[in-house]
């Protein structure tokens, strides 16, 4: 019906149910747009029913299926960070490793391990930093890149070449923000909300690619110990993850409220935002007491998780919004566009870029979206080829990046599976393509030609990554140390072109 007729019919219900009564002495010149008919005709709940304003048992209980629907998909999109960090530390334990013991990519990582995004040419280190039961430290050795995110998925500061150590190593205090214990002298003191924490910190392998020398150095530098423990620290436990098979991603169904709720436990009160907080109880998951929901919320749960997991993967895969895009002509694109790392502009939190980067990947620091010219990393993602179709594992691409490219350590590209947002399953353990690969040749011009698909074009073996027919991919490309070309965009790397 449309806004015309619905508003006549709405004069016609309420003119039907006032005529006869008597004009009370102290009438109202009530506006008929604060009234609310008899009938109101909607396209999502079918039509709603009311005495004099009054909602019918059968409007009630549809309003609070609507309400709690709204309200477990919300939970979905604004809790995705606490559930993927929550995946991260699960994955953990399940790969061996407790609470303030430390993973490390000894061997550099592969598509066996489920991660978002990960890259296969850097030493991974990663802790799960627990301070319930008091401050702890982070004693890091020096030649580390790497950051330290609370249980919210917020920022909390940088370690190594970043962090207040400046690469040289140091000792970081982990506190929280209300611990009043005394802090020593010669620590980095940090203050949180949270309990839980994600350590992670990245080193190059050696010259020609070797780790045993830099895993060496890690093992003999890094320890992660309660500051009770200070005067005589005990061992590191160092877990190898390398090649193991195990899942860091949060769930993209029901079972992501469970996750929610452990993280909810983990956790002090006040470690996330109230209105989040509240949301999640509205729905019946609170820290310490049971999530039991019965067979009704049971299937809300599951219908909200099935909107949101769409939802999340048409934003990060289809955005709609030209403002991801860094060139107006190609496809490459990213949330931190806004170059802020809190997804903010003008004041406002643009959700859906928040959304993007949780959903795709995992670590922030404000070293992601502006870094200093020719030091860190800068990332673009595409999940397209120049003329806008998916990228598809059965059939060969190539892409040109003009010369010279704007890295002043190297580049990459890395494929993901565009299920998991981890390295596409393939038989090449690299999962991608830099410009570090032995043999890799580039063009007269300086440029490089990178071709993927399921096999290497005959000549072209060292310029290419390999895909899987019947599965999708998207692609992110990273620049190391990326130059002023980059920034002012001067600089421009082509889309996938479609090889027949």
């Amino acid at each position: 019906m449309k806004l015309t007729a619905l508003m006549a019919s709405t004069a016609l219900v309420l003119t039907t149910t006032f005529a006869f009564a008597d004009a009370p002495k102290y009438a109202a010149d009530v506006p008929e747009n604060v009234l609310t008919p008899d009938i109101v005709e909607t396209d999502t709940l079918g039509n709603l029913e009311f005495f004099d304003g009054m909602p019918s048992d059968e409007t009630v209980q549809k309003a609070f299926d609507n309400l709690d629907l709204i309200r477990a998909t919300t939970a979905f999109m604004d809790g995705m960070k606490i559930a993927s960090l929550r995946g991260m530390f699960q994955g953990y334990e399940d790969a061996g490793a407790k609470p303030n013991e430390i993973v490390i990519t000894e061997d550099l990582m592969d598509a066996k391990s489920i991660w978002l995004t990960p890259n296969t040419t850097t030493i991974y280190i990663g802790s799960n930093v627990d301070i319930s039961e008091g401050p702890m430290v982070i004693e890091v050795p020096a030649g580390l890149l790497g950051l330290l995110d609370d249980a919210a998925f917020d920022y909390v500061a940088d370690i190594g070449a970043l962090g207040a150590d400046k690469g040289k190593g140091g000792k970081y205090l982990l506190m929280h923000e209300d611990d009043e214990t005394p802090v020593p002298d010669g620590y980095f003191e940090l203050r949180t909300k949270t309990y839980e924490h994600w350590l992670l910190l990245r080193r190059s392998p050696g010259p020609n690619g070797e780790t045993e020398g830099p895993v060496a150095e890690i093992k003999a530098g890094l320890n992660v110990y309660s500051l009770s423990e200070a005067a005589n620290p005990p061992a590191e436990t160092f877990i190898n993850v390398s090649g193991v098979q195990y899942n860091t991603v949060h769930a993209n169904n029901e079972d992501f409220y469970e996750e929610i709720h452990v993280a909810l436990d983990n956790n002090p009160v006040g470690a996330f935002a109230p209105e989040i907080v509240g949301n999640f109880a509205s729905l019946g998951i609170r820290k310490g007491e049971p999530f039991e929901p019965d067979e009704r919320m049971q299937g809300i749960l599951k219908e909200a998780a099935a909107i949101a997991n769409a939802t999340a993967r048409s934003i990060t895969y289809a955005s709609r919004d030209p403002g991801v895009f860094f060139y107006e002509d190609r496809q490459w694109n990213s949330p931190f566009q806004r170059q802020s790392y809190q997804f903010l502009e003008d004041g406002a939190r643009i959700l859906d870029d928040r959304t993007y980067f949780f959903y795709m990947a995992t670590g922030i620091t404000p070293a992601m979206t502006a870094p200093p010219v020719g030091s860190g990393s800068v990332y673009a993602m595409t999940a397209r080829d120049g003329d806008g179709a998916y990228l598809d594992g059965s059939k060969t691409y190539k892409v040109t990046l003009p010369g010279p490219v704007p890295a002043k350590n190297f580049w990459s590209f890395m494929l993901y599976s565009g299920q998991t947002r981890s390295i596409l399953e393939t038989d090449q353990k690299s999962g991608g393509i830099d410009s570090k690969r032995p043999g890799i040749k580039a063009n007269e011009d300086g440029s490089y030609t990178i071709y993927v698909g399921p096999k290497a074009p005959e000549g072209w073996e060292s310029n290419w990554a390999q895909t899987k027919p019947g599965k999708s991919f998207n692609v992110m490309m990273r620049l190391y140390g990326p130059l002023e070309p980059w920034f002012d965009k001067s600089w421009k790397p082509g889309d996938f072109e479609l090889v027949e």
